[in-house]
């Protein structure tokens, strides 16, 4: 018998949903999510997940829960009154569970005010001349590779080298370094799902061991030769405030610098390889774009609405509250489905197009508390990236792709072939 679900007059079949759920993270739903994404929506604003809590669809709903004070991310303290301790206590969940992005009021405030406004203006100007310069070089990787092979991979050889770039020289990292950073950047994610197997905890734990190594190896080696760049900065700030706990600076000063590092990996590069897929799907809009550069930040933003690269983020209710007239009890978890709430036609009218010049609505970087830290770099990255290939590449062109990688929260890209 199929468990059934009536919620303001919807019933949900979990069976149903679970359906949904398999095929999303399935080849032909990964690469077009837009029909699960109607179905999810179709089922209602609120819907029953089969193990417990509830996806949110609508954009109001959605938005609602990320700005509201009342909803709270899963910490540990959420985690440690939980049956699945298993699942909760698992090394690299309990590792990114002291991230900032896991982190709550009074903790998560402190450590946020820590690193002020951490892309402001003056910073990103000052960051423009390298980011140009990264560009620049990767761009002429793939004019090599487009000479020599008449094709080659835009993921491997330019989105997802960028962010490590940026980041890495931003805190002073060696660039030796990068390949390894993101190795375990890739294989630690599987932590964050929203169900990982077994297995994919295991390796994320082992992923986790290299990255805690890695870290904790940065911050000590700076530490010992001090510089003027952000990372020995934030060793000066947390030393001076926790000078009689140094262990807890030290556990302070990792999380921090393994989050924001990490953080700016797989979604930034996710976003650069959709931004150019959807242009080129259309040559003719490629070539609009390159004739009205003054819309390239348009382009950005409907990318982001279009297909974001994180399609769910997950809160708890702090309080027993109704959402879109659905009671929600105290310490209940809600999934908010970032792509379906920004196809809602209800914000944002035939959803389904991507319209340069929309001008519509999205929540991809979250919003309230936890807003995303690094936006604006990411914005400055495609902003940067898509003017460089414009000119220079005015007639690419798609040769196959994309693909992905089988996951429900953080979306990536593995592939998208181009040719001149």
């Amino acid at each position: 018998m199929t468990a059934v679900d009536d919620i303001g007059g919807i019933t949900t079949d979990r069976r149903a949903v679970i359906s949904v759920l398999r095929r999303l993270r399935s080849p032909e739903g990964q690469t077009n999510p837009l029909p699960l994404w109607e179905e999810l929506r179709g089922m209602g604003d609120v819907v029953p997940a089969p193990w417990g809590g509830y996806f949110v669809t609508s954009y109001e709903a959605c938005s609602q829960v990320l700005r509201g004070r009342t909803w709270l991310v899963p910490d540990i303290n959420w985690q440690e009154r939980q049956p699945d301790l298993e699942r909760w206590h698992a090394p690299a969940t309990q590792e990114m569970s002291h991230a900032l992005s896991r982190l709550n009021a009074p903790t998560h405030t402190c450590q946020r005010r820590s690193l002020g406004n951490l892309f402001d203006r003056r910073t990103l100007e000052e960051m423009q001349p390298d980011i140009d310069d990264h560009v620049r070089q990767l761009l002429d990787a793939l004019e090599e590779h487009l000479d020599t092979s008449g094709e080659t991979d835009l993921v491997t050889t330019v989105s997802e080298q960028l962010p490590i770039r940026t980041v890495g020289h931003w805190l002073n990292i060696p660039d030796e370094h990068y390949g390894r950073i993101l190795d375990f950047t890739h294989r630690q994610v599987f932590a964050q799902e929203l169900l990982p197997t077994k297995s994919e905890l295991e390796i994320s734990a082992r992923a986790t061991l290299e990255m805690r190594a890695f870290f904790t190896d940065l911050i000590r080696q700076r530490r010992a030769r001090p510089g003027n760049d952000v990372l020995s900065d934030w060793i000066r700030y947390w030393d001076a405030l926790l000078h009689d706990d140094p262990a807890g600076a030290d556990r302070t000063l990792y999380h921090l610098v393994m989050f924001i590092c990490i953080a700016s990996l797989e979604t930034t590069a996710t976003l650069l390889s959709v931004a150019v897929w959807l242009l080129l799907q259309d040559p003719a809009r490629w070539d609009w774009l390159r004739r009205h550069p003054e819309h390239i930040d348009d382009a950005i933003d409907e990318a982001l609405r279009y297909d974001p690269p994180i399609h769910l983020n997950s809160r708890i209710a702090g309080d027993d509250t109704t959402l879109a007239g659905v009671p929600i009890a105290k310490d209940t978890m809600v999934h908010v489905l970032y792509g379906v709430a920004a196809h809602d036609p209800r914000r944002n009218p035939d959803p389904h197009t991507y319209d340069i010049l929309r001008k519509g609505s999205h929540i991809t970087f979250g919003g309230g508390a936890h807003y995303c830290l690094g936006a604006a770099l990411a914005r400055l990255e495609a902003r940067t990236l898509l003017t460089h290939l414009l000119k220079r590449f005015p007639t690419l062109k798609l040769a196959s792709g994309p693909t992905y990688a089988s996951r429900m929260v953080f979306r990536r890209m593995t592939s998208l072939r181009v040719r001149a």
